[in-house]
């Protein structure tokens, strides 16, 4: 029973957690009303929680495995008690930093369940389980929307002080319902650092979050304000269009993650960063209020589209050091909220519009789509190359002047050559002798007409000993019909021989 409500427990968990985080950007336009901020540091207050809640993800993904899930969200949300009291009583700009920090642990405990979740359920569900997961980010369309309409009613400070109550009820449901048993994975975090650093994936995967999340964190924090100031539309209505962008990117999460399930992980981000591309060029266009509204919500598509398909990829990359992985390409998306508003703002104050900022998400984009299909591409050929090394079959390749390029394994264990041995070298240097130079001029006339041969042949290995061996050659060509290389498949049939001869 308890293991079966794991899921829903922590996705919950998150759905508070991304309530909290984004408590000061949702009741910025109330708060501005009583506290002076300058206009050049608003991005600021909202930015700020962004910091600690992105920072904090690699030791929470890691002390998860650790200690297990329970006792971390138990500890974050104790601790959410203090900068919530904090930021209801600030008078101040700096009150506000200060109290905004520390509500990045809120943010923080996105890497606490997707580590854990997993546990509980066989791989091929992973993509979507920790979808399910990730769309507890709805917690920020829950606080964008209803903050302001309870704020009209009693005030921003006293809103901020009802999450209070919200806490102290999470605190009870997790020390009655989280899993006290959860499986441990006691693995140092110095050795999992050392194991993924160097792995280009986890810094790709990094870049790529960085997009997806960090767009979803960037316009969730960015836009109550920036509806207010640059489209003068109500306070209420500016939450409410916020809340319709996070919806669409929490519903996209699950999704995401269910058809990379299913569909290749890749295909689906080169979709979703072709989508990225397209509508930050729209955005860049500084469009009407619907042409705007279009662009957002293309935004928010590709975003928790990506966002699903992204963590189903990382436990399959890095299923020994998933709490260290998570925590890292988690902070990176993080990190990706914190940027962008700082950067529209200075834009902003410098040119007057932030075309140049949304064109800037365009080309990042474009760039990504590029490494997406690199790491696509690097794939297929590593796959390739595994088929090639585990057949029993021989294989060599030559150019179309017939110097050898590449052998596998059971090429060596069937001729006793290395392929450092015959690399450059041709076939015929291991020519038993047996065979007239008429039956490889007729050789090579049928695989001009056909395009193959095959047949038997006498070869010599490395230590002299001659074999009977069973050899087809195939020519590989272009498009264009131009003979490019050609592949030697190659198998010992001599025992083979001998037995039907004596029967």
């Amino acid at each position: 029973m308890i293991k079966k409500i794991q899921l829903p427990l922590q996705t919950m968990n998150l759905v508070v957690g991304f309530m909290i985080w984004v408590l000061l950007s949702s009741l910025l336009p109330f708060i501005k009303e009583d506290i002076a901020i300058p206009p050049e540091q608003l991005a600021w207050v909202t930015a700020i929680p962004v910091v600690l809640g992105s920072i904090l993800r690699v030791p929470l993904g890691y002390y998860a495995n650790q200690i297990g899930a329970r006792i971390i969200f138990l500890i974050s949300f104790v601790l959410l008690f203090f900068p919530i009291y904090y930021i209801s009583v600030a008078d101040s700009f700096i009150d506000l930093l200060i109290g905004g920090l520390f509500l990045g642990l809120g943010g923080a405990v996105f890497s606490v369940g997707v580590t854990s979740v997993p546990k509980y359920y066989p791989k091929e569900k992973h993509g979507f389980v920790n979808g399910i997961y990730g769309a507890g980010n709805i917690g920020t369309a829950i606080s964008t929307f209803a903050a302001p309409v309870v704020a009209t009613k009693i005030g921003w400070s006293a809103t901020v002080q009802l999450y209070m109550i919200l806490l102290g009820v999470f605190v009870i449901l997790n020390f009655f319902l989280g899993d006290k048993h959860e499986v441990k994975v006691k693995t140092p975090l110095i050795v999992q650092i050392k194991s993924v650093y160097k792995n280009e994936k986890l810094w790709l995967l990094s870049l790529f979050y960085f997009i997806t999340f960090g767009s979803f964190v960037a316009f969730t924090v960015y836009l109550p304000n920036f509806l207010v100031m640059n489209f003068e539309l109500e306070k209420v209505d500016a939450g409410l269009r916020t809340a319709g962008f996070i919806a669409v990117a929490t519903v996209m999460r699950p999704i995401g993650g269910w058809l990379a399930d299913r569909i290749q992980p890749l295909i689906l981000l080169i979709y979703v960063f072709t989508g990225f591309s397209l509508f930050g060029v729209l955005l860049s266009f500084s469009p009407t209020i619907m042409w705007y509204s279009v662009g957002c919500i293309g935004i928010a598509f590709c975003s928790g589209m990506g966002n699903g398909v992204i963590f189903k990829l990382v436990p399959g990359y890095f299923q020994k050091q998933a709490g260290i992985a998570n925590g890292i390409v988690s902070a990176m998306g993080g990190l990706g909220g914190f940027f962008p508003p700082l950067i529209l703002a200075f834009l902003f104050s410098l040119t007057g519009h932030y075309a140049i900022g949304f064109m800037a998400l365009s080309e990042v984009a474009l760039a990504s789509l590029v490494l997406v299909i690199w790491m696509h591409f690097q794939e297929r050929l590593a796959l390739t190359k595994e088929v090639v090394n585990a057949t029993g079959e021989g294989l060599l390749v030559t150019d179309k002047s017939g110097k050898i390029i590449m052998t596998n394994p059971a090429f060596t264990k069937l001729t006793g050559y290395s392929e450092q041995e015959v690399i450059g070298q041709n076939p015929s240097m291991m020519q038993s002798g047996k065979q007239s130079p008429e039956f490889y001029t007729e050789m090579w006339k049928t695989i001009k007409e056909k395009g193959y041969w095959q047949g038997e042949i006498w070869n010599r290995r490395k230590d002299g000993q001659n074999y009977l061996e069973w050899l087809t050659i195939s020519a590989i060509k272009d498009d264009a019909g131009e003979v490019k290389q050609y592949a030697g498949l190659l198998s010992d049939i001599t025992d083979y021989k001998k037995i039907n001869m004596t029967t």
